[in-house]
């Protein structure tokens, strides 16, 4: 017996077929058969009942998986307790980002990243949380990263990184002058907002409601589908704004949009990394999570 079978005969399980764990596990199906008879022969007792059309534990399987789960948790320790010493790592991780995280959070991580490994080549995709799961299901991607957390039953959802989303202002505008408002205050004005489902909009209204407040009293005088379109809109002087301050940092420094803190209100978020529960990261991708985990607050 090994790790390697007890991974085989986890993801059998987890993926309810041989065909589906040879899929996940880049495997030929006889290969993974093979396995799983060679662990059965060890124990002397069938782990699978293959009497129905999708496979069955067994009494001998469910006593089984317990352990199998503790090694596989175990390895994914090992594997991020390594990731400290692992600076001459070979690969290529394919991963999805989410719009705010890919477009303004991960480029300013990517070049210290780079330094630090740079044998590590990454390609990244923007796009939304559901092309995310689906491409992750598809294993063209080794993992995600998100902006709200969902529930999957195939996948693992961790919090990696920590962000904020603060009032943005354009200059000129009447609160540009004043450092800290009420929530109040800011409702008073007309309102660029990114459009219904992104998680922007959703942290946003689950604190309005939280504070006894409708969101649709608000006065939105217009939706867009990017942050960036959100940006060039509030600078406009089409209105004010509620996102993340990852994405308005150069705007901010050209005076161009202004930050102003609200006494009242505090729309603070995680951001989290998605992965299949079947699949063990590869050792660059865990490396990644922990370099993130590491230096999101200085990002």
């Amino acid at each position: 017996m090994n790790f390697h079978q007890l991974h085989i005969f986890y993801t059998v399980s987890e993926r309810g077929s041989f065909s589906a764990a040879a899929l996940t596990l880049h495997m030929t199906q006889p290969a993974v058969t093979m396995q799983i008879q060679a662990l059965e022969d060890y124990f002397g007792a069938k782990l699978f009942d293959r009497s129905t059309k999708k496979i069955m534990l067994s009494e001998a399987g469910r006593t089984l998986m317990p352990f199998a789960l503790r090694s596989m948790q175990l390895m994914r320790e090992t594997d991020q307790a390594m990731s400290a010493f692992t600076h001459m790592l070979e690969g290529r991780l394919q991963l999805g980002a989410s719009l705010t995280i890919g477009e303004y959070v991960l480029p300013r991580l990517l070049g210290p990243f780079g330094r630090e490994y740079p044998n590590i080549s990454i390609m990244m995709k923007v796009m939304n949380t559901s092309q995310i799961m689906d491409e992750i299901n598809k294993h063209q991607l080794n993992f995600g990263l998100i902006e709200a957390p969902v529930s999957h039953p195939d996948m693992v959802i961790e919090p990696v990184m920590g962000d904020e989303l603060k009032l943005i202002v354009p200059q000129g505008h009447p609160l540009a002058d004043q450092t800290e408002v009420t929530l109040s205050d800011a409702l008073g004005y007309p309102f660029v907002l990114r459009e219904q489902g992104s998680g922007t909009r959703r942290v946003m209204e689950e604190q309005l409601l939280e504070k006894g407040l409708d969101p649709a009293a608000m006065r939105i005088v217009m939706e867009l589908g990017s942050t960036g379109a959100v940006k060039s809109a509030v600078e406009a002087g089409l209105g004010i704004t509620i996102i993340s301050t990852s994405s308005v940092k150069h705007e901010v420094a050209l005076g161009l949009l202004k930050i102003v803190n609200l006494t009242d209100a505090s729309f603070k978020r995680q951001f989290y990394a998605i992965h299949l529960k079947s699949t063990l990261l590869p050792i660059s991708a865990v490396t990644f999570l922990t370099f993130l985990r590491q230096h999101a607050d200085g990002q």
